[in-house]
């Protein structure tokens, strides 16, 4: 061997850097003695000797031999000579021999990497050199503990190479996992299940780890091996014997949860089901009452799950055959199921009872699609319904104040819960119907005395009814009469029983979210608004002591507000007078916990503006009461702008950004009650918000914290441009000359749509302006995507893509506003140098969006300026770079035509090609055929093809062309 030569010595000083402990220097050079051991023809033979001689007893080094190994396997198998390959065979034997002498096993970490160097080694040889493989393992190892574990550990890791669906492979390694599958039934399958059997017979008492490795393995390699092997009596009553094993059960049960899983025909599935159950049955497994291993009922509960989906599933394909009375044998074994199903969704543990859920709600799907219901169907559905409704309920250790992972838990479990809810209510709406009505009526009638959770669950099921029972719009109370008189039954006493003092906030949260899913409610019964003004207003909810509630009550008050402004007006001064404190912008220095948060009080102000904008009174008033909303904001903000160029403290300016931000922010919100510049103008409100932008537009060029002052002052402008319309041009130059001082790539790219939505808004009025701002925004532009960024720097490299897009964007707005002057008057040099990055980025950069940006751009230029009439020069700068930039865009390696976005780019480039001839019509083609494409290398006959196809009308003809083109020209 050639190891001989190197006398078998490994680097020492090496080795020691293999230790977790040890220092960086040493580490590094472990590292690099690995890639000199991975990469060498032979000097891998000395980890080989290693392993097989036992030379080191440190367990990192053992590890490292192993990976060395496995490298050679994995990558460099088909070259090893095959007295290297032999080599590797006899290690692995003479190391898995040694672990049968030895008194200790291996620790874990080394016999699951060297299961997986074995599996590999298998995975390579086992169709060509090694085909008695197992036949060597077992005949090595017998029933030695140690050798049966790593034979155990082996064969899991086979499953995770060969048969795991989780991992992906590529088409020649299925390939080979078939043959390989195929191979081992044919030669090996049954002596492997014997040997199963073997191992948990005889390790069942002494060995519980083994026999629930075992159990593992079988469940692992059912779905695909006979299942006669496993599913007989032996094998079955030797599982059975395992489930009444403490150490045993969990396992057992999930090895028998993965036999009933094996697809199979759905006779022969019902069948092995029903013998499954009559023996569980039989053993007493049923009773789950008496049960107290919660671990293990979860266990069981997914077995019980898994053998009612398969019975539903049979049912299923019966049903759809047309196969009568087999179906009715496997709904009839369904049936009989029930009463355990409900035994174990209504258990104590959630765990136990969420395992059950999928079999529950298929039960119930299959209730549905049935023409009737027996008295028995309708008798398990209402204990159905009656187990939800128990189960939704909370218990007394749930943390409201500290939500943690079980509580997250529950949540979820409660989602599940609210499917099966659904699914009811499409089986019998009219039983749901009458249940929760039943549930809610009693416990409104005695929530005084009640406990949290019985209110909650009583009020949440109301609310549940809402998406259970569908209706178009949230139309609840209009349509069926039984259905809306019953839900307004409910409303009516939600409303006014008093349940919204009870002093729980999961009560109250639950109340206000069921009022507002029920907002309509007050469309028919308006009597009811006032109290429940008063309810959102006071301690109840605006002002209740759980944060959580105040800032979700927000939110649903302004929701409420919305839907019923037309009911408000008797209400809106006495609702702007009790929320005033909630509407004070919160300063930085008082130290003080506002009621509500920055998020909450956006909320607050859209309401009041909604309040304002919808009273019946006049323009004078409302004008009155929006000054009076908005006159503090402004005020605050001219002070705290001061305070900021003199404050040093870097935390304290912060904070002053923020409150000069929430102020704008606060402001722009209540603008949102305003559709259009009709409606400001009806309400006399324009030169409130034109005092506001006097009162704003400072903020730009103070030069602390630039960037978050830039944002809410151009986010402001960009609600003013919707509500007030040309009433803002004025502001519009003066911001923008601001904006564009000292700006990095963020402010660019979220000004260019600030300049984007004016040009697209106002097109022709604001021409002079844009023909001002063209250049000094392009060249802003052109700064910032010039300075330079490290290499490896992924957030600048993405934050230049996005403004080089925003920057395509915009020129693509400007040339489609129809306002050809904008770019026609920026001057020769300065058109032909935007123009070139527009070529730049239809052909340099593989970002597809953009191309296909710069190609829109591209043809409407063409349109523009390249007719006869036209800009002077262009036509020449058309057949100069605009028709390459159409070839040499496709023909690049990153034009990837598999990708569909690509695809688009490619479309818009046959449209710029299409736009071409259009404007110079038979002087293109001849451009074409005589220069262009002959320079390209392509055939006369080809070129004669693409040109006739660009000349016929149907531009969809040109799309495919041009794909199957470039993907020729590229092979």
């Amino acid at each position: 061997m050639a190891c001989q030569s190197l006398c078998a010595v490994m680097d020492e000083q090496a080795l020691l850097g293999l230790d977790p402990n040890a220092d960086a220097p040493y580490r590094q050079r472990a590292m690099a003695y690995f890639e000199q051991l991975k990469e060498s023809q032979d000097a891998w033979e000395v980890c080989a000797e290693a392993l097989a001689n036992g030379l080191y007893s440190d367990d990192h080094v053992k590890f490292f031999c192993f990976q060395v190994l496995e490298h050679q396997i994995k990558f460099r198998h088909a070259g090893l000579r095959s007295v290297q390959q032999q080599l590797i065979r006899e290690t692995l034997m003479k190391w898995l021999q040694a672990q049968l002498m030895s008194p200790q096993p291996e620790k874990p970490f080394i016999r699951n990497k060297a299961a997986q160097v074995f599996a590999l080694t298998f995975v390579m040889e086992y169709l060509t050199l090694w085909p008695k493989f197992f036949f060597d393992v077992l005949s090595l190892v017998g029933l030695n503990p140690h050798g049966v574990d790593v034979y155990l550990r082996t064969l899991m890791a086979i499953d995770a190479e060969v048969v795991d669906r989780d991992i992906l492979h590529l088409p020649d390694e299925t390939r080979r996992n078939t043959l390989i599958k195929d191979h081992m039934r044919e030669q090996c399958i049954p002596h492997l299940v014997e040997s199963w059997f073997q191992i948990l017979q005889t390790y069942q008492h002494s060995h519980p780890e083994l026999t629930c490795q075992c159990l593992e393995v079988v469940g692992a390699f059912v779905s695909w091996i006979d299942l006669n092997l496993i599913a007989n009596d032996r094998f079955v009553n030797l599982l059975l014997s395992h489930m009444s094993v403490a150490e045993l059960r969990e396992e057992a049960c999930d090895c028998l949860f993965e036999i009933v899983n094996k697809g199979m025909d759905p006779v022969d599935k019902t069948k092995l089901v029903e013998s499954l159950c009559g023996v569980l049955q039989s053993a007493g497994f049923f009773n789950v009452d008496q049960e107290e291993d919660v671990d293990f009922l979860a266990k069981f509960s997914r077995l019980v799950n898994g053998m009612g989906q398969s019975l539903v599933l049979s049912w299923t394909k019966l049903s759809k055959g047309g196969n009568v009375k087999d179906a009715a044998e496997t709904l009839q074994a369904l049936e009989t199921k029930v009463p355990l199903l409900l035994r174990l969704l209504v258990h104590e543990d959630d765990d136990i009872s969420a395992n059950i859920v999928c079999f529950c709600y298929e039960y119930l799907h299959v209730l549905k699609q049935l023409p009737q219901l027996t008295d028995q169907q309708q008798t398990n559905m209402e204990a159905i319904m009656l187990a939800v409704i128990k189960k939704l309920t909370y218990d007394d250790e749930y943390n409201f104040e500290n939500e943690g992972e079980d509580e997250a838990m529950f949540v979820e479990y409660r989602k599940q819960l609210k499917m099966l809810l659904d699914r009811l209510a499409q089986v019998s709406p009219e039983l749901l119907l009458k249940a929760v009505r039943r549930v809610f009526n009693s416990t409104m009638q005695t929530w005084q005395t009640a406990a949290f959770m019985e209110v909650e669950v009583a009020v949440r099921l109301l609310y549940m009814l809402g998406e259970a029972l569908p209706a178009s719009h949230g139309a609840h109370f209009t349509g069926d009469t039984a259905k809306t008189s019953a839900l307004q039954d409910m409303m009516r006493t939600l409303v006014s029983c008093g349940v919204s003092s009870y002093r729980h906030s999961c009560v109250s949260l639950e109340f206000f979210e069921t009022v507002v899913r029920y907002d309509k409610f007050f469309l028919v019964e308006p009597q009811h608004i006032p109290n429940v003004l008063m309810a959102f207003l006071d301690q109840r909810g605006l002002r209740h002591s759980s944060p959580k509630v105040r800032s979700r009550v927000a939110y649903l008050f302004s929701r409420f507000i919305k839907t019923l402004h037309k009911h408000m007006t008797a209400f809106v001064e006495d609702i702007l007078t009790r929320i005033q404190d909630l509407l004070e912008l919160a300063p930085p220095e008082n130290g003080l916990l506002a009621l509500l948060t920055s998020d909450d009080q956006l909320f607050m102000f859209e309401t009041a503006g909604v309040l304002i904008v919808n009273a019946e009174c006049p323009a004078d008033r409302k004008q009155a009461m929006m000054r009076s909303l908005l006159l503090p904001l402004m005020d605050a903000f001219r002070l705290v702008l001061a305070k900021l160029p003199r404050e040093t403290d870097e935390e304290r300016r912060a904070a002053l950004v923020d409150c000069l931000s929430h102020a704008v922010g606060f402001a722009s919100r209540t603008s949102k009650a305003f559709s259009n510049k009709q409606t400001v103008k009806q309400c006399g409100c324009t030169e409130v918000y034109r005092d506001c932008l006097h009162a704003f537009l400072p903020a730009l060029s103070c030069p602390v914290r630039r960037g978050s002052l830039r944002s809410s002052v151009r986010s402001f402008l960009h609600r003013m441009i919707i509500c007030m319309e040309e009433e803002v041009l004025p502001f519009i130059p003066s911001a923008s000359e601001h904006m564009l001082k000292d700006c990095e790539a963020k402010d660019l790219q979220e000004f260019i749509p600030l300049i984007s939505q004016i040009t697209a808004k106002f097109k022709q009025q604001v021409s002079p302006f844009l023909q001002q701002v063209f250049m000094p925004l392009v060249l802003a532009i052109f700064g910032v995507l010039a300075r330079p960024a490290e290499d490896n720097d992924q957030a600048a490299a993405l934050e230049k893509q996005m403004l080089r897009r925003s920057y395509f964007t915009f020129i693509q707005t400007v040339a489609g506003s129809g306002m050809n002057e904008v770019m026609a008057n920026q001057g020769a040099e300065n058109i032909e140098r935007v123009v070139f990055t527009i070529i730049q980025g239809a052909v340099d950069f593989p970002d597809p969006i953009a191309q296909k940006t710069c190609f829109v751009v591209l043809s409407r230029l063409v349109e523009l300026w390249g007719g006869k009439d036209g800009m002077p020069g262009f036509p020449d700068f058309v057949y100069k770079h605009v028709v390459p930039a159409c070839f040499l865009a496709p023909l690049k390696p990153t034009f990837d035509l598999s990708d569909a976005q690509t695809v688009l780019t490619l479309s818009e480039c046959a449209l710029t090609l299409k736009m071409i001839h259009l404007k110079r019509g038979p002087e293109f083609i001849h451009f074409l055929q005589q220069e262009y494409l002959p320079s390209l290398q392509v055939s006369p006959e080809i070129s004669q093809e693409f040109c006739q196809v660009l000349q016929q009308p149907d531009v969809k003809v040109l799309k495919s062309y041009m794909k199957a083109f470039f993907q020729r020209a590229r092979l």
